[in-house]
């Protein structure tokens, strides 16, 4: 059964970190386009960073650059997004998605139809 995992979500001040993670199983991340995304209350759903398996290559949104960095373990087969400096307009509900495509992340990532799976998502809050 195909299952992507997001934790690491949680109440943070403004200024700090918190560390997301999305676990895959029943298919292995080698080679696949790993997206994060997030919504906020009463707002569309917004591509934040995107990373390649195959080439390692990355984008961000540009709310985003200089304060959130997409790695991977393919070990442990989990992607994370370390999220740093975080604002109150961060505050959102953070999901991960495959993209089962080959090759360098797309021009189009940000297209949520690009997507073959998704995880049910995770609860950030940036509040003091």
């Amino acid at each position: 059964q195909v299952q992507l995992v997001e934790s690491g979500g949680g109440l943070v001040q403004p200024g700090g970190s918190l560390r997301l993670s999305c676990a895959a199983s029943g298919f292995t991340l080698d080679y696949y386009i790993i997206g994060w995304f997030r919504q906020a209350p009463g707002k569309e759903r917004e591509g934040v960073s995107c990373i390649s398996s195959n080439d390692n290559s990355v984008d961000y949104a540009d709310s985003v650059k200089g304060r959130f960095t997409i790695s991977t373990d393919n070990a442990k087969n989990t992607v994370f997004l370390q999220m740093d400096s975080l604002k109150p307009e961060d505050t959102a509900v953070y999901y991960c998605a495959v993209d089962r495509h080959r090759g360098s992340v797309p021009h189009n990532w940000r297209r949520l139809m690009v997507y073959d799976y998704w995880g049910q998502g995770t609860q950030v809050t940036v509040s003091s």
